[in-house]
């Protein structure tokens, strides 16, 4: 049963930093490009940041770019989000997400492409 579990939220003041964690269990994890999401309430979710499945590739969505990280680790099987300079726009319950995918490269944005996913964690930045 594939399963994802992200911890690492929390309440954080403006301008400080958190780091994510998203291991897996169940499956193969390299054999998905993975990615985070972050949905703020009212709003809908969004992307934040994907890597593939060889972590060659990363992109961001441009309002997370300079500040945050994705990054993974293979042998561990678990994703990462270093979020640094937080916002109080950053507030949201960020997900980690799996996608499998046959090409080594390839970097997913949309959500619709990603089949699981992890329950949640809060991430609130205070002003």
């Amino acid at each position: 049963q594939v399963q994802l579990v992200e911890s690492g939220g929390g309440l954080v003041q403006a301008g400080g930093s958190l780091r994510l964690s998203c291991p897996a269990s169940g499956w193969t994890f390299s054999n998905y490009a993975m990615g985070w999401f972050r949905q703020a309430p009212g709003k809908e979710r969004e992307f934040v940041a994907g890597i593939s499945r060889n972590a060659a590739n990363i992109y961001y969505t441009d309002s997370v770019k300079g500040r945050f990280t994705i990054s993974r680790d293979n042998v561990k099987a678990t994703v990462y989000l270093q979020m640094n300079s937080l916002k109080p726009e950053d507030t949201a319950i960020y997900y980690c997400a799996a996608s499998l995918s046959i090409s080594t490269g390839v970097v997913r944005t949309r959500s619709a492409d990603y089949a699981y996913w992890g329950q949640g964690t809060q991430v609130t930045v205070s002003s």
